[in-house]
């Protein structure tokens, strides 16, 4: 077993892996830039190094920093999250040189389906089907021009090194093709470093199902089910759920059959998703995403399996003893993320401080969050707050109860995602499962307020700042700059002073 891991991340997902890791007798160091000095996943750990003054992400993008404070921090092994640097090879193969072990897959694993056109050929070859297209990228738009005709109209541009709709663009027609084609280039440039595009047919109304699967280090690999990810805003997750609503048995097997199979054909260890389109029936592998997704805690609720404690054991090499067949799906989970974002305004990110935050409770109610009280809300990170997540015996129960939770969910200082996420639960469509990754363009209601609404918020954000006018009142006068962690639990690297 792992006795000590850098959380090379923050927010929610660092604080995850830090309770994970106590719960396993896993003493946690944690990371942060000064925009970041007072964050949640910062206080609970049992170590918090700060990595540099500037508060942006690039803080966080250090490999050598990074590097550094595990060593000098006497950590065994390096735990990436989500974002940053957790699907960068080179993170990886750096970890694993400097004598750490990275919790994860191998550097090789990531590498290789970290090229999507590569991971399509090495797909073809394991009998995993994909979505007919390009197996090389373009090398102009003259040539993508002349495999669109072979693919046939409409055909979507991807970037070759990345994923979460980066360079991505939808072409209609072959007049649209130079523009679309560089701008996808640019953008894929901007975003990985790497401006390769490649083709493949546009599906015109899929959903969007992916498999969780784990793999440890003795040759065993098993999936825990699928989620349907469909309700998408700019190839953007907003709501997650498990299981989907429309796979059969027989097509949950299949599905969980080739994700397993892509697994093996790359040498996959630890914790990993493999991304289909679904379509009329036919499924069509899309990606693998090699590291815990945000989305994962749907899956932990209906089979019962803590994912994040699987990494940290299959990382200090331990057996995955579960079988196939002890993988059992119950109930039902909903996932929404929560943005500080303001969806009455076309999502335009919001900042300011949380003033007040009560957070819902209930039978079948999680909330991972990565924020408090107090806590600067910037421009320099994702604008993901929380992710509530709700189980239920059944699906309809389950839009029930997300629906009331969301209700009971009060955040003031801050726009969020939240008024987008009651709408989308009491939708029609939704409720009845009639979903794609398209839904939003079809269902544009539920990016507009309802009759009402601003008046019941308006009231809803008077008493939330009374209530904080009363406790403030009530309770004892903080120090200034707020309550922080025990000076001995901080750490200076040389590059600014700790607390």
């Amino acid at each position: 077993m792992l006795e000590k891991v850098l959380v090379a991340n923050r927010g929610e997902i660092a604080l995850r892996i830090i309770r994970a890791c106590r719960e396993l007798g896993i003493r946690s160091v944690a990371v942060y830039s000064e925009a970041d000095r007072l964050s949640p996943h910062v206080q609970a750990a049992d170590e918090a190094y700060l990595l540099g003054p500037a508060p942006s992400s690039e803080s966080y993008l250090r490999i050598d920093r990074l590097i550094e404070v595990a060593q000098r921090a006497g950590c065994d092994a390096v735990h990436p999250g989500y974002g940053f640097l957790a699907e960068r090879a080179p993170f990886a193969a750096a970890v694993e040189q400097a004598g750490l072990t990275f919790v994860g897959p191998p550097a090789s694993a990531i590498e290789a389906m970290g090229d999507k056109t590569a991971a399509r050929r090495r797909m073809i070859d394991a009998g995993v089907p994909v979505v007919p297209g390009m197996a090389e990228p373009a090398e102009d738009a003259a040539t993508a021009l002349r495999e669109a005709e072979s693919i046939g109209y409409p055909v979507l541009l991807k970037a070759a090194a990345g994923g979460g709709g980066k360079g991505m663009r939808v072409v209609h027609e072959p007049g649209e093709l130079e523009k679309a084609f560089a701008a996808a280039s640019n953008e894929a440039t901007n975003a990985f470093g790497d401006g390769r595009v490649y083709l493949e047919r546009y599906l015109t109304g899929p959903r969007h199902i992916e498999i969780q699967v784990l793999a440890d280090a003795h040759g065993h690999t098993i999936h825990l089910g699928e989620r349907e990810c469909s309700i998408q805003r700019r190839h953007q997750k907003m709501i997650e759920e498990a299981p989907s609503s429309v796979l059969t048995p027989e097509q949950r097997e299949a599905m969980g059959s080739a994700a397993v199979a892509a697994a093996r054909a790359v040498g996959y260890r630890n914790a990993g998703t493999c991304e289909f389109l679904w379509q009329d029936g036919e499924f069509f592998f899309l990606e693998m995403n090699t590291r815990i997704q945000v989305e994962h805690p749907v899956t932990e609720l209906v089979t019962g399996q803590d994912l994040v404690a699987w990494q940290l054991r299959i990382a200090g090499g331990e057996r995955l003893d579960l079988r196939q067949e002890d993988v059992v799906l119950l109930g039902h989970a909903i996932e929404c993320r929560i943005t500080s974002e303001d969806p009455d305004n076309g999502f335009m990110p919001s900042t300011g401080r949380i003033r007040l935050l009560e957070i819902p409770a209930g039978p079948g109610v999680r909330w991972d969050g990565g924020v408090a009280e107090g806590v600067e809300v910037s421009l320099y990170y994702d604008p993901m707050l929380a992710k509530l997540i709700v189980h239920a015996p059944d699906r309809a129960q389950a839009i029930d109860r997300m629906d009331r939770a969301l209700t009971e969910l009060r955040v003031v200082g801050v726009e969020t995602s939240v008024p987008f996420h009651r709408r989308v639960m009491r939708e029609p469509d939704f409720r009845a499962g009639r979903l794609d990754i398209r839904y939003l363009e079809k269902h544009q209601d539920v990016l507009r307020r309802e009759p009402g609404e601003d008046l019941l918020g308006a009231v809803s954000v008077a008493a939330a700042l009374l209530e904080e006018e009363h406790r403030r009142r009530r309770t004892a006068p903080r120090t200034a700059g707020g309550a922080s962690a025990p000076a001995s639990r901080w750490r200076d690297m040389g590059w600014r002073s700790g607390p």
